[in-house]
């Protein structure tokens, strides 16, 4: 990769840069769309830029399609994915036992690392995996030394789409190369000058190379090749880098963008003019020339013959922009398959159990596809270290598919079901007793959960 090339940009980038930020905004809400309200609150037709100022610094946001990605994402793991690791590899099990606890040597569990992978998807439609492994200074000799060095230890990084600005795909869809950049602020110390350090990692199917420039974004600055080598990866000819992407019906960020856009429009334009409602506007009906200030310095001089008036539609307009936005609120839950949150507590309407299950049913089927999406996200990624590691165990990942607590007694009733016809296989009772077995203790460790699984195993092989 040659220097002068490493700033260069894909069109597809280029083009989804402003996309990404404003759903980035639309995600967070409070401070962070106030401060670029400007960018969404429509300007009226020969609005007074004071008037629109004011409004400005009036600016709320109430914030629907952000608190749905959270319940999707806190309910798709409100359970742990069931992860198995089979074979006789007592050191690979060992490190996975960590890994599941830390898999981004920041603390971060595998689960709630992936429940922020699931978060970003939901935003933007995608997100991003890196697997890398510490930087070698020293070859170790043997696998006990490579393990003591921890150079084996495998760690994730989480990449957003707004950071991967360059990449190309094969017909298949597979990387071929992909640059990433980041940017950070450092301070040596509390004395000292804030600097600015832009760097690009370049990945290929086999290497990578780091460059990296200082001083602040779009100012002038040498880049300098900082780091190189082969990465963890390479024997398996493939870029380290794993998309997590939602399909278009999924993206839910993408289906309620311009409803929630149209809500904020209207919700302020409402609240704005009850609260000019609330300031009383003198009116002087006279034809000798007025000027003194009134009330809130506001006044309207009239001629003793002059009359006026607001036109609306029939009716009362803040009745129907309240309905609006009540209609408004109903889609964005509707188009991310929630609709029954959005019905009013005080609705009146009882529904009975097996009718409330049913209006569910719906978002249980886009929790599935989503849990579908992420259990192959997770397995091609533990698939890929185990290989990288050399170690001799086989991944299995089952769950993400019941999503209400009374789902785990049908699924035991039905176990018993299905052993009392006495079906005469082994390895269908181990793989219904681990798989109640680690449903049943999602939140406990890997090294407990590997350790249940041996004994079943032992146990059904005595018999």
């Amino acid at each position: 990769m040659q220097k002068h090339a490493i700033e260069n940009e894909h069109p597809e980038y280029a083009a989804k840069q402003r996309l990404w930020r404003r759903y980035s905004d639309l995600y967070a809400g409070g401070e962070q769309i106030r401060m670029r309200a400007g960018d969404y609150l429509i300007t009226r037709t020969k609005e007074a830029p004071d008037v629109y100022y004011e409004r400005l610094s009036r600016v709320f946001y109430e914030n629907y399609i952000g608190s749905i990605i959270d319940w999707y994402a806190a309910t798709l793991l409100k359970r742990e994915p069931v992860v198995q690791f089979t074979g006789d590899d007592p050191a690979g099990k060992s490190f996975f036992d960590q890994f599941m606890q830390d898999c981004d040597r920041k603390g971060t569990t595998l689960n709630d690392f992936f429940r922020q992978q699931i978060t970003d998807t939901l935003i933007y439609g995608r997100s991003y995996v890196v697997v890398d492994f510490p930087r070698i200074l020293e070859m170790a000799s043997n696998r006990w030394e490579e393990d003591a060095a921890g150079q084996s230890r495998a760690y994730l990084t989480a990449y957003l789409p707004d950071q991967i600005t360059n990449w190309n795909r094969t017909a298949e869809g597979e990387f071929e190369w992909v640059v990433l950049k980041t940017e950070a602020v450092h301070q040596e110390s509390p004395g000292a000058e804030a600097t600015h350090d832009t760097l690009w990692t370049y990945y290929d199917r086999e290497n990578y190379e780091v460059y990296r420039k200082q001083g602040p974004p779009g100012a002038g600055g040498e880049i300098t090749l900082i780091d190189a080598g082969t990465h963890a990866l390479a024997l398996q000819h493939r870029v380290p880098i794993f998309e997590l992407k939602s399909a278009d019906g999924l993206w839910l960020m993408n289906k309620a963008a311009l409803l929630q856009l149209e809500h904020f429009n209207k919700s302020n334009a409402l609240g704005w003019a009850l609260t000019m409602g609330l300031f009383a506007i003198p009116v002087v009906y006279s034809d000798k020339e007025w000027k003194q200030v009134l009330g809130e310095s506001y006044y309207i001089q009239l001629g003793k013959e002059d009359r006026f008036g607001w036109t609306e539609p029939e009716g009362r307009v803040f009745s129907l922009a309240a309905d609006n936005l009540d209609r408004l609120k109903d889609e964005i839950y509707r188009v991310c398959y929630l609709l029954s949150q959005a019905v009013k507590s005080d609705a009146g309407l009882p529904q009975s159990g097996l009718s409330k299950q049913m209006d569910f049913s719906i978002t249980q089927e886009i929790l599935r596809a989503f849990g579908d999406l992420l259990k192959s996200h997770l397995r091609q990624i533990l698939h890929a270290i185990t290989v990288a590691r050399k170690d001799v165990l086989t991944v299995d990942i089952s769950g993400l598919d019941e999503f209400d607590v009374g789902d785990f007694g049908v699924e035991l009733e039905n176990a018993k079901g299905l052993l009392a016809l006495g079906v005469q296989s082994k390895t269908l009772k181990q793989q219904m007793f681990k798989k109640l077995a680690f449903k049943y203790l999602s939140d406990s460790r890997q090294d407990l959960k590997n350790r249940i699984a041996e004994e079943i195993d032992a146990s059904l092989q005595s018999e």
